[in-house]
């Protein structure tokens, strides 16, 4: 998926400046970035009654060029409100970083890509191999990406909250930026 030009929503209660935020390419770096930091997701859809469902996922490990890639099986509630036409969600939750991934999903049988991403972690949901029956990859195609950083971990963060706290001026919460693709 080629990137397009973005709109970055700025999330600190102000307006973006000619050099507020990251630009596109940086920001879908970042984007890259911490996704490498990120093995399990939870996706999530909508059911058939429009209810949100959210299950943890392993996102297969290729670099992100706006796809997300996770094995299934034809058979999971997942894969009929895919087919349903669901949008869908992917959110990653780190130690000092955050990432939610926003757009359309679409289920894959294809055998060559199958083989392509298949991996020992693969191997432990799927111990029939990469031609277990029913084996199929959900494809999230991103629409956006969010994703919050804070450099420095869970303690960078609590040095933060006690610095706005005596201060009496309002936490940065680290780095923000949306990247439409």
């Amino acid at each position: 998926m080629t990137a397009t030009p973005h709109e970055q929503t700025p999330t600190h209660g102000h307006a973006p400046a000619a050099d507020d935020g990251p630009t596109h390419e940086e920001a879908l770096a970042k984007v890259r970035e911490l996704l490498g930091d990120h093995h399990l997701a939870m996706l999530t859809t909508l059911d058939a009654s429009g209810a949100l469902v959210s299950r943890p996922m392993g996102v297969q490990d290729v670099e992100f060029d706006g796809d997300l890639w996770f094995f299934t099986t034809l058979d999971s509630h997942k894969v009929a409100e895919i087919r349903a036409g669901s949008p869908a969600n992917a959110a990653f939750a780190g130690s000092s970083s955050w990432v939610s991934v926003s757009g359309t999903a679409e289920v894959v049988q294809d055998q060559a890509k199958i083989e392509e991403l298949w991996n020992p972690v693969a191997a432990a949901w799927y111990p029939d191999g990469p031609t277990t029956p029913q084996l199929c990859l959900v494809r999230l195609r991103a629409q956006s990406v969010e994703y919050w950083d804070s450099p420095g971990g869970r303690l960078a963060t609590v040095v933060s909250l006690v610095k706005a706290k005596v201060t009496g001026q309002a936490y940065d919460g680290g780095e923000n930026a949306t990247v439409e693709l």
